[in-house]
């Protein structure tokens, strides 16, 4: 979470501590209109004004603050984010210029996971003044849906169980005036066969079940947004490794991610008729667990031999899939922590994305680069549709080579969207492994920026 204090706040005039934004190239010139004892104070804290560097200078009976940037005049979404890591509790302004894109970076740098442990080292909110306004509560939602992607995913598995994302979808739904409709354990035979078929392993209080929300007006175009929600995967009976069962809390990413957008859609009231589908399972381990070779049926009447119960995740997407496109959508978005393979070809950093348009590629990856969130376009390549073909059933639901992991997952999920339907898929990693400044380790959003920024240009102005 991020304070509850209102860590952005308009720019009265009221007492602030200045920040002087500097850059490397531009120090030397900056420094000399400094006294002595300032340039003394910037030596000592070996400050040169590189990105991310941070002194506080004694000015008279008070101090100031400095900090590094590439660019004062076109501030990023992270530049200030080390400051408010590193400077004392109290409230701060930009000595020139407004903050703009950079309180994203301001608002999450004092995010903290504290759900299972308090930080006794804490100080309290750094408030930044800005006199734009109207800037202050887009950005305060926007941080708060990554911060809500960050707990969900750091929340471990037995508090984020199956159970736990539906009581999700149950305060967003009331918090927007939504409606909210469950199928769970065993009638999901009857509908979502593949959905039960995962998740019917699992214990009883971590029983499967399929959620979908329905927000706005009828008739306006219809976003159906789509989350994978493997609350933990052992990977079934083709069993993983220790190593590689130790983050799977995070194989809910797909649906934290789609949770936090569909509050950003509602919050904003984008003209849109929202459709808000997860299906919520644990991928265990019992006698009751599906098996290789098994056949599944689908809801979309396709039927699925596998070959790996560690793929299970496109298994549940694909019911999932088939029900958004029963509501004859404009635009599906779907979200997954699907593939290594997609982690092995971009690493973290960046979500693969694939779509069936190009046009809708282009939106995603534009507001990505301008929200530093940007997707890495893979492609879903006919060529490869046939490594997915079954000798029993109508398709497998892996391949049986190494190559194109993520393409290839991308291809099975495309034969659940109903045909030419606009639809985009993000397999994102929903995980940190390495902190930077205002991004922890631990649960991130990668794809969620740009998916928002898009919608907002495609449906805002309507």
């Amino acid at each position: 979470m991020i304070p509850d204090t209102n860590i952005i706040q308009d720019d009265r005039g009221q007492d602030a501590v200045p920040i002087h934004l500097v850059t490397k190239d531009r120090f030397a010139d900056w420094s000399k209109a400094r006294s002595a004892g300032q340039r003394a104070a910037l030596a000592a804290q070996k400050f040169e004004g590189a990105p991310q560097q941070v002194a506080i200078v004694p000015d008279g009976d008070g101090w100031f603050a400095a900090g590094g940037v590439a660019d004062p005049a076109n501030l990023s979404s992270w530049c200030l984010a080390r400051l408010a890591e590193a400077l004392p509790e109290g409230t701060y302004r930009l000595a020139e210029g407004e903050p703009g894109a950079a309180l994203h970076g301001w608002l999450l740098a004092q995010y903290r996971f504290d759900r299972y442990r308090k930080d006794d080292e804490l100080t309290g909110p750094r408030v930044l003044l800005t006199k734009s306004v109207k800037a202050i509560e887009p950005a305060l939602a926007e941080a708060r849906a990554v911060a809500l992607v960050r707990d969900l995913v750091n929340t471990p598995a037995e508090d984020m169980g199956p159970a736990a994302i539906e009581a999700e979808f149950e305060t967003l739904a009331k918090a927007h005036g939504a409606q909210l409709s469950t199928v769970r354990g065993d009638a999901l035979e009857q509908g979502f066969p593949m959905v039960h078929a995962v998740g019917r392993a699992a214990a009883r209080q971590h029983a499967p079940r399929l959620m979908h929300l329905t927000w706005g007006k009828e008739g306006d175009p219809v976003l159906a947004l789509v989350g994978k929600g493997v609350c933990f995967d052992s990977g079934g009976l083709d069993v993983k490794s220790s190593a590689g069962m130790l983050l799977m809390k995070k194989d809910m990413g797909g649906a934290a991610h789609a949770i936090a957008l569909a509050g950003l859609v509602m919050g904003a009231g984008l003209p849109v008729r929202l459709h808000l589908i997860v299906p919520a399972v644990e991928n265990a381990i019992s006698g009751d667990s599906f098996r290789p070779g098994d056949v599944l049926r689908s809801r979309k009447g396709l039927t699925v031999e596998i070959g790996n119960t560690d793929a299970e995740g496109r298994l549940i997407l694909g019911d999932a899939l088939a029900l958004a496109s029963e509501q004859k959508p404009d635009l599906v978005i779907d979200f997954a922590t699907l593939t290594g393979a997609a982690r092995v070809a971009l690493g973290p950093e960046y979500p693969a994305l694939m779509t069936r348009r190009d046009e809708t590629a282009a939106a995603l990856i534009a507001a990505g680069k301008a929200h530093a969130d940007e997707p890495w376009r893979l492609p879903l390549p006919e060529a490869y549709v046939e490594w997915l073909k079954s000798d029993i059933a109508d398709t497998g639901n892996a391949h049986a080579n190494a190559f194109a992991g993520a393409s290839v997952a991308g291809l099975f999920l495309d034969k659940f969207v109903g045909e030419g339907i606009d639809w985009a898929h993000f397999d994102t990693f929903a995980w940190r492994p390495f902190p930077k400044p205002g991004r922890p380790k631990g649960g991130e959003a990668y794809g969620l920026r740009a998916a928002w920024h898009m919608l907002r240009e495609r449906y805002g102005n309507r």
